[in-house]
């Protein structure tokens, strides 16, 4: 009686060794998991930084790039368009002063430097429209767009349609990136697309701003061109990059293109 206690004792003091280990086995193997999946998911995370991070240094590049061609161009029209010509009107001002001109001598050369001093005033006028157009600071969005359209439709080479429905969402600011948004585009069409109807919709409703462009110009392929990434583009894809925008491209060969541009701003906010 007493070895079959002892036996049964055994037993069961066995059973609980082997599920006290067995318990033990599973504890550990719960914690090498989930200590794995934890890392693993870390990395992912790290990963998708280290992506974003990326992104963000290519954004921040090809912004820095814009800027710095938009300063070349500034510069360099400053250069022809204003330094040349007061140098003309510099050379006939020392011409004047040094008296040795006849009266009609000195009537041309006054004419000459009221005629240069027009042009540089014309000069400087539309550098400051390119710089920030006035009707964008004085009338808003929505007009700049469209005198825009029939600037581009006063040619008579392009049919320029519009739909515009903007309820005045974004910042001045973000209001002259998306209107350089579209000169961009306007001017890839014309020049490139050889297009000869555009069609402009912008709808601002539902949180979303949402802008369509399309042209029947001869279109492109779309992954060739997302991947040469010309000028062009690349100022487009840094501006909607800085307004915090989606664009999706929909082309092919010799049947036009179209631009959405998806824009989450904060009036609904």
């Amino acid at each position: 009686m007493k070895e079959e206690l002892l036996t049964s004792q055994y037993q069961v003091i066995k059973a609980l060794f082997y599920g006290l280990f067995f318990l033990v086995l599973v504890t550990s193997g719960l914690m090498l998991f989930f200590r794995f999946a934890r890392k693993k998911i870390i990395e992912k995370e790290l990963e998708k930084a280290a992506l974003k991070l990326e992104g963000q240094k290519k954004i921040l590049q090809a912004t820095i790039e814009t800027q710095e061609r938009e300063r070349k161009r500034i510069a360099q029209d400053l250069h022809d368009a204003i330094s040349a010509k007061l140098n003309v009107v510099s050379l006939h001002v020392n011409m004047l002063m040094d008296g040795s001109l006849t009266a009609t001598e000195q009537q041309d050369a006054l004419g000459n430097v009221l005629g240069v001093t027009t042009t540089v005033l014309e000069s400087s006028r539309k550098i400051a429209h390119d710089l920030l157009p006035p009707i964008l600071e004085n009338f808003g969005l929505v007009e700049a767009l469209k005198e825009l359209l029939e600037e581009f439709g006063a040619t008579k080479k392009v049919v320029a349609q519009h739909k515009i429905n903007y309820l005045t969402s974004l910042t001045k600011v973000e209001e002259l990136h998306l209107f350089r948004i579209v000169q961009e585009l306007l001017n890839n069409s014309i020049r490139h697309g050889k297009a000869t109807i555009i069609r402009l919709e912008l709808h601002d409703a539902d949180r979303i701003m949402q802008l369509v462009y399309k042209d029947n110009g001869k279109g492109f392929l779309v992954k060739q061109a997302l991947k040469e990434s010309g000028l062009g583009l690349k100022n487009i894809k840094s501006r909607i990059a800085i307004l915090n925008g989606k664009l999706h491209i929909k082309s092919n060969l010799n049947e036009g293109a179209t631009f959405t541009i998806n824009i989450k701003h904060n009036s609904y906010e």
